[in-house]
């Protein structure tokens, strides 16, 4: 009779095959968001559609808004171009953001985030690996976006030094950013809602803002609200270190104001993941 014939001999080699003599240590938080993160790039991986927004957004907005209105407002695609560039990098990035409330949704409606609260694992770091996952995308956006705008005629000033600059800038903000939309996917009922609620709020902060023209042209009461719009503030510090010109004050106002974010959405977003039903 076979080893495989006898349910006791079989049942005390399995448990010899899968026995450890060392039990295996914790993970550690770390460990944990990078796993999280390493699962949102597999998406990526399994669903490429996903990258459709990151690819071909940046494309369709840089030659848009360059052909259709440099001639008009800056008399030549040359250089409007010189000034929209950085604007619409912002742009692209902020609204990819959007996302992350959008794939949190879709696992929570999934029953895929029950799951990870069931685990022994640091609580945060499904969330918090989701969004350094997503700061990926956010990469090949601004890649895309400044290769594009490098084959047009782009220069940035500031060289390679300032551009590598202004790119960690925004990614920074757009981690900090990410959020308030990871508060939405907790919140809202569905995906869809997620996204209709996020470009209702998204749309407002980026096309009133610096990014197209400049706001001394706006009437006053319109410039009022652009100058203490904090997407203003972002593509101004961008345009500054892409251009070789940046201001050591916007620079540290945007690296605030991402603090600012973190500090009081993410302790908000994490509240609502203990506590939803």
């Amino acid at each position: 009779m076979s080893t495989t014939d006898n349910p006791t001999t079989a049942a005390t080699s399995l448990r010899s095959a899968v026995s450890l003599e060392v039990r295996p240590g914790r993970p550690s938080p770390i460990e944990n968001t990078l796993t999280f993160a390493w699962r949102a790039l597999l998406k990526i991986k399994h669903v490429p559609e996903q990258l459709f927004d990151v690819t071909l957004t940046p494309i369709i907005f840089t030659l848009m808004f360059t052909y259709l209105f440099g001639g008009a407002i800056a008399g030549d695609t040359s250089t409007y171009l010189q000034f929209l560039l950085p604007g619409i990098l912002v742009q692209t990035v902020l609204i990819i953001t959007v996302y992350t409330g959008f794939t949190l949704n879709t696992d929570i409606t999934k029953g895929v985030f029950d799951r990870f609260r069931s685990l022994p694992i640091w609580r945060p770091a499904p969330i918090v690996g989701a969004l350094l996952g997503d700061t990926v995308r956010y990469t090949i956006a601004s890649v895309i976006t400044l290769g594009l705008g490098l084959i047009l005629g782009y220069r940035p000033g500031g060289g390679v030094a300032g551009t590598l600059a202004a790119i960690a800038l925004l990614l920074v903000f757009a981690f900090s950013l990410s959020w308030i939309f990871t508060i939405f996917g907790l919140l809202m009922r569905t995906p869809n809602a997620v996204m209709g609620v996020s470009m209702l709020i998204l749309m407002p902060l980026t096309f009133a803002s610096n990014i197209f023209v400049d706001p001394a042209t706006m009437p006053s009461a319109l410039r009022a609200f652009v100058d203490v719009n904090p997407v203003t503030h972002l593509v101004t510090a961008i345009r500054g270190l892409m251009g070789g010109g940046a201001a050591f004050s916007d620079v540290v106002w945007v690296l605030v104001a991402s603090a600012a974010l973190t500090l009081v959405f993410a302790p908000i977003t994490m509240r609502l993941y203990r506590t939803k039903s």
